[in-house]
């Protein structure tokens, strides 16, 4: 029997689909661009061990894709390729004992490919371990 690597997965824990989370995110949270995204993310101190320290999410405007497919395509390219690098960030978030609330919003107007979407998802993840590593050094 075949099992998948654990540290390679985008489990249930790990996604972002509490309604009041999401609001806080949009509403609190901070924000920048990353061409062709605009990330949200929130920075909590950890309340409970058992939960995972990143609830991720994914959104593409309809306005800009009107077919369905086109964008849940770009959320599972966002998706796989977000689970690919998490790890280094999740490392950083365990040290750190903080939870991250993240969501990437596709804000480009043609579909991407998925090299081009790993490449600035990683920019991004570097970006956000450099702000989870400058929010932690003050309070130490």
């Amino acid at each position: 029997m075949y099992f998948v690597a654990k540290k390679f997965t985008l489990g249930k824990r790990e996604r972002l689909k509490s309604r009041k989370q999401i609001e806080q995110l949009f509403t609190e949270g901070k924000n920048f661009p990353s061409s062709p995204f605009r990330i949200y993310y929130r920075l909590i101190p950890i309340t409970n061990a058992s939960s995972s320290n990143i609830q991720f999410g994914a959104g593409v405007s309809g306005k800009n894709f009107k077919r369905a497919v086109d964008r849940n395509r770009i959320k599972r390219l966002t998706r796989e390729a977000y689970r690919l690098q998490k790890n280094p960030l999740q490392e950083t978030l365990k040290e750190t004992k903080l939870q991250l609330n993240l969501f990437f919003i596709y804000t480009g107007k043609e579909l991407p490919v998925f090299n081009t979407v790993k490449e600035k998802v990683n920019v991004i993840l570097n970006k956000l371990s450099k702000i989870v590593n400058e929010s932690n050094s003050p309070n130490t």
